[in-house]
């Protein structure tokens, strides 16, 4: 890998992509064991010493937006929720200058009961997982009966003004593909935003198959049996999701093909796991160590320095259709969706 130049106050790779968007795993634990992202009984968990502080998150974040240029946050897990200094964690980020942009993905376990908390810290918006509609498949889904608790935390979070509450919907052939036009009305009737993502191989098993991914165009196929689907006027940028204006609009729905229209020319993104490791894709087989070097003494322009070098060696795309595409080898709760 040749060496990052110095370009102070951006993280910038060989491509001339720049690195916005940080997205920070504070746990690789989850109260859900969706069977897309991890088996039934679990996966070895980190050991505690191995994960980032709260004092240890809030340094390297602060680095990433005082000198890195980092200009979006974004907490992920495992299950962000269930990690017991959140509150504390959102709210020093959102003192930082320039004060980032917050966010957090969650299955919104809990949420309602956290959002006042966390929107007085300075949490901006939220991204909830939800799959399915139906108590029994989500059951299934997720091997919990859940389904009430993660609609309480979408309406607790709407109440809340964590807006717009987004939703991330996962469509898998066989079990849950019929579903989109419902979800659709379902968000649309509550005011969140849905995104429906097509399936990606980050499953802790290595069971992913791409001939049973649900595409983009059968999913947009499938919205269009119930609404109106028009061109977005709104430039996308760096946002993953292609959105549409339903039935004319103001809702919007949003599809993120990351397999079959991948984004990655215009990615912004930057990944920190929750055991201090830096990863330029979420697809990457290789990470940068900032907690051995954090321990260690290193300053804060070393901290600097070591992650523009982990993203300067960024691939021009994230390979899934290479025939030889091998699944990063920790599953998508240890490196954050």
């Amino acid at each position: 890998m040749s060496v990052a130049p110095r370009t102070d106050g951006v993280l910038v790779d060989r491509f001339g992509r720049v690195a916005r968007d940080l997205r920070v795993s504070l746990t690789d634990k989850c109260n859900l064991r969706c069977t897309y992202c991890m088996p039934a009984e679990g996966l070895p968990w980190l050991a505690g010493p191995e994960l980032l502080t709260d004092a240890e998150i809030v340094r390297l974040v602060r680095v990433a937006v005082e000198r890195l240029g980092v200009t979006e946050v974004r907490f992920t897990g495992g299950e962000p929720l269930i990690r017991p200094g959140l509150v504390g964690i959102v709210a020093a980020v959102a003192a930082l200058e320039p004060r980032p942009r917050i966010s957090l993905t969650t299955n919104g376990i809990g949420l309602d009961r956290l959002a006042p908390a966390l929107r007085t810290a300075g949490l901006d918006r939220v991204n909830v997982s939800l799959d399915t509609l139906d108590p029994d498949r989500f059951a299934q889904l997720t091997r919990r009966a859940r389904l009430d608790a993660v609609l309480a935390g979408l309406a607790g979070a709407a109440a809340a003004g964590l807006n717009p509450v987004k939703i991330n919907s996962v469509l898998m052939r066989g079990v849950n593909e019929d579903e989109a036009p419902a979800l659709l009305r379902f968000a649309v009737d509550h005011d969140y935003q849905l995104r429906i993502i097509e399936q990606m191989p980050l499953d802790a098993q290595h069971g992913w198959d791409r001939s049973t991914m649900v595409t983009a165009e059968e999913i947009l196929a499938s919205l269009r049996t119930r609404f109106a689907l028009s061109p977005d006027p709104a430039e996308r940028g760096a946002a993953p999701a292609e959105t549409w204006l339903v039935d004319g609009g103001p809702a919007r729905v949003g599809v993120i093909a990351s397999v079959t229209r991948p984004f990655c020319g215009d990615c912004d993104r930057t990944r920190l796991t929750a055991d201090g490791q830096v990863r330029a894709c979420l697809f990457a087989t290789e990470e940068s160590d900032l907690r051995a070097a954090l321990r260690a003494g290193a300053d804060d322009d070393d901290l600097a320095r070591r992650w523009r070098t982990a993203m300067w060696g960024k691939r021009a795309g994230h390979g899934i259709d290479d025939p030889t595409f091998l699944q990063p080898t920790r599953p998508m709760s240890a490196i954050g969706g």
